[in-house]
């Protein structure tokens, strides 16, 4: 690609860029002033809304659904967002996200996210607090065996629902990935 077709200036530093599923001319990035910026490729001169909200670098952002966008920031919270409004719908918390990219998915419904206690966390968009948790086990060597599971430093890196199902894939900083199932 020699040319681009258009461009975007952020004031910050961009996280995540996700198109809307449901055009080709909407697109959303999170950023570190803290804020998901949501645009028209067709006139890029200024956002059609900027989310204000978050404390702290949006890490992630994702599309629920064709009008929904969900948040994730270093500040240890998920925020639920209208494209047509203004104010954040719903504030998500539980999960702990202070410095790593812990990961993000969604079913439309539901939303998971890693934690960096080393757990995932799964959250219904209609409720703030969450649903249920499945943490991984720790990994320790011999040497590292009188070390406290709150001193690991192990977090859930990676999160991916399988569309349409009630399966998602799960991953942590050690390697170990888990296909868990919603019953």
């Amino acid at each position: 690609m020699e040319h681009s077709v258009t461009s975007l200036e952020a004031k910050a530093n961009v996280c995540c860029v996700k198109f809307n599923p449901s055009s080709r001319f909407h697109l959303a990035f999170g950023s570190a002033d803290h804020c998901v910026h949501y645009y028209d490729l067709r006139n890029t001169k200024q956002p059609l809304c900027v989310f204000k909200g978050h404390r702290k670098a949006v890490s992630y952002a994702k599309f629920v659904n064709s009008e929904e966008i969900v948040s994730a920031s270093t500040d240890s919270q998920l925020k639920l967002w209208n494209v047509n409004q203004v104010n954040c719908l719903r504030t998500f918390r539980g999960h702990s996200n202070e410095k790593n990219f812990v990961g993000l998915s969604s079913d439309g419904d539901y939303i998971a996210c890693g934690s960096e206690n080393n757990s995932l966390y799964l959250y219904y968009k209609g409720l703030s607090k969450h649903l249920l948790t499945f943490k991984f086990d720790t990994v320790r060597s011999v040497l590292e065996k009188e070390k406290k599971e709150e001193d690991a430093n192990e977090f859930v890196s990676a999160v991916c629902w399988r569309g349409h199902s009630n399966v998602m894939v799960a991953a942590n900083s050690q390697g170990t990935i888990k296909v868990l199932e919603l019953v």
